[in-house]
């Protein structure tokens, strides 16, 4: 595990551009995946059309207002709030590189008033051991949105998908991935969580990174990607997330089951450590989050806590470039885990 950590009081919103591989071949940000069982798809309720995508993904185009949001106990009469009362300023969206795309769009594109749901197989996604660095904790409510690479999960596919998940009870009984159980309430009808996206970087060659914005306006935790608002966690699925954020989290996990002693060969980012920099190591840029006066912030560097669980196996790299034009507070990480001489 590499992480950087940002204390704040009031914290609204994180903004970061990101690039991020995780090459895994079972396990990928901190939670065991395990081995998918052969089950059949299963079309989800309210579908309107489906879409085969060319990489396997069938994508169900879902009434938007029988989405699986609604299943949620405190969302039975919850009202869609279609876009944020007012969008942040400053928020940064690459333009000169190609744009976020979904390989499902050549397939065909899902109508207005429905939302893209992959249809996924049953228990995809086993629920996730907490095993995160902080100490579990029942009150734990957390959002987050991140990339991973999982060889068994989607059929040894190699491909890069986009997923989200959260909790409000520290990984006890409550949240999940992606749209997979209430509670995320998605408004875009362009963009699939957990289909596979590109353009992708490559190690040593073109690199592209990726804006993710999550910010509170009024009742809602709103997600945007790039210059796309995908949707939002309503306020009232959580507790302590109900007002503001007091943590805010960068970085990569892996989950080390030991396989016959030895550290697990689980690849962090790119597999490279975070020496050799821009084009070979993963990184996130430009990281800033929003306090209560709407005004952004730079994660100050000198304030920001590492966490690093075994620099031999993966490590991180904090730096800041002021420079108009520069990466702002930015972060190298990852690593190839399991070697013979440095991480047994």
């Amino acid at each position: 595990m590499a992480n950087i950590i940002y204390n704040k009081l009031q914290c609204f919103i994180v903004l970061f551009l990101t690039f991020y591989y995780v090459l895994s071949d079972r396990f990928a940000i901190g939670r065991a995946i395990g081995a998918m069982k052969t089950k059949e798809f299963v079309k989800h309720k309210g579908t309107i059309k489906s879409i085969q995508g060319e990489d396997g993904d069938i994508i169900d185009c879902v009434d938007i207002y029988q989405q699986p949001a609604f299943s949620h106990p405190l969302l039975k009469n919850h009202t869609i709030q279609m876009k944020p009362s007012s969008i942040p300023g400053g928020v940064k969206v690459n333009s000169i590189q190609e744009k976020l795309f979904q390989g499902w769009h050549k397939s065909g594109q899902c109508p207005e008033a429905t939302i893209p749901i992959r249809r996924s197989q049953e228990d995809e996604h086993p629920p996730p051991r907490a095993i995160h660095f902080k100490p579990s904790r029942t009150q734990l409510n957390q959002s987050f949105a991140a990339y991973h690479k999982n060889h068994e999960v989607y059929s040894d596919d190699q491909k890069t998908r986009f997923f989200i998940y959260w909790t409000s009870d520290g990984y006890h009984e409550t949240g999940c991935y992606n749209l997979e159980c209430s509670g995320f309430v998605q408004t875009n009808n362009e963009f699939a969580i957990g289909s596979s996206i590109e353009a992708v970087s490559s190690y040593d060659s073109n690199q592209y990174d990726i804006g993710i914005t999550i910010y509170k306006n009024n009742e809602n935790w709103w997600l945007q990607v790039e210059d796309q608002l995908i949707g939002y966690w309503p306020q009232s699925i959580f507790t302590y997330l109900a007002s503001s954020a007091t943590t805010l989290d960068w970085g990569g996990e892996i989950y080390n089951s030991k396989p016959g002693g030895s550290h697990t060969k689980t690849q962090m980012g790119s597999g490279h450590f975070p020496d050799e920099g821009y084009g070979k190591a993963s990184y996130f840029r430009n990281i800033q989050y929003m306090d209560s006066t709407g005004n952004f912030r730079d994660a100050e560097d000198m304030g920001l806590i590492l966490y690093v669980t075994n620099p031999s196996c993966y490590n991180i790299d904090v730096q800041n470039d002021k420079n108009y034009f520069g990466n702002g507070t930015h972060v190298y990480f990852g690593g190839p885990g399991y070697s013979e001489d440095i991480c047994p």
